[in-house]
């Protein structure tokens, strides 16, 4: 069961700096950064003898799944391809998603599973310090601060800022398509080989409730 520490601890939570604005592509990305987060799915999997084992079979399954998602939408050549787009990484994020609830539930943490954890794990490799504040590693602890609405946005919009610059290389893919495809289903399964180490991490040690982490005006 998750812990919670002495409220000397709770307290310990830093402030989150909102970013000053975001264009519509970095908006709607933050939106589904939010959507993706929130819906925690459900896992059949049950907990294991060997949950290191049974993890990394779930990561290879996951990652050629995504690989295939985003190498397929790749394959659609032009502007009509560049539709495809947040449709690519938001079917990805559902993949690595379930995978996520996967490994926690194999490890014998679904229970430890909410919208900050997941948050963590599919966005830390890309946005390692803004998330210091929802969630960090101490040892053989991870120490986790509930995000309110106002935390959840604040990070969804930096991610999205940031997500935005690096789609980039995914659109000029749509005018390379057999090329691009190549390319985009090796960053997919890369990317989900990464979001599935640092779930295994996370769920492979003691999860502690730290409080709340909060969120500054400027």
């Amino acid at each position: 069961m998750t812990k919670r520490p002495d409220d000397a601890t709770a307290g310990a939570g830093r402030e989150l700096a909102l970013p000053a604005g975001r264009d519509g592509s970095s908006r709607r990305l933050a939106d589904a950064v939010i959507a993706v987060v929130v819906a925690i799915p459900k896992s059949a999997e049950p907990e294991s003898d060997a949950p290191a084992t049974r993890a990394a079979a779930i990561a290879r399954r996951a990652a050629q799944a995504a690989a295939g998602i985003s190498g397929g939408a790749a394959l659609v050549p032009g502007p009509l391809g560049l539709l495809s787009l947040l449709p690519d990484i938001v079917g990805v994020w559902k993949v690595q998603t379930q995978m996520v609830a996967d490994i926690a539930a194999t490890y014998g943490k679904t229970a430890n599973l909410g919208t900050e954890q997941m948050l963590y794990c599919l966005f830390r490799h890309l946005f390692s310090h803004g998330l210091r504040d929802i969630a960090v590693r101490a040892g053989e602890r991870a120490l986790v601060r509930g995000a309110s609405p106002a935390v959840l946005q604040a990070v969804a919009t930096r991610i999205g800022i940031k997500l935005s610059q690096r789609t980039a290389g995914k659109a000029i893919a749509r005018f390379t398509p057999l090329v691009g495809a190549v390319g985009v289903a090796a960053y997919a399964y890369y990317d989900t080989r990464r979001v599935a180490r640092t779930a295994t991490e996370l769920f492979a040690t003691e999860v502690v409730i730290a409080g709340e982490a909060r969120v500054a005006n400027s």
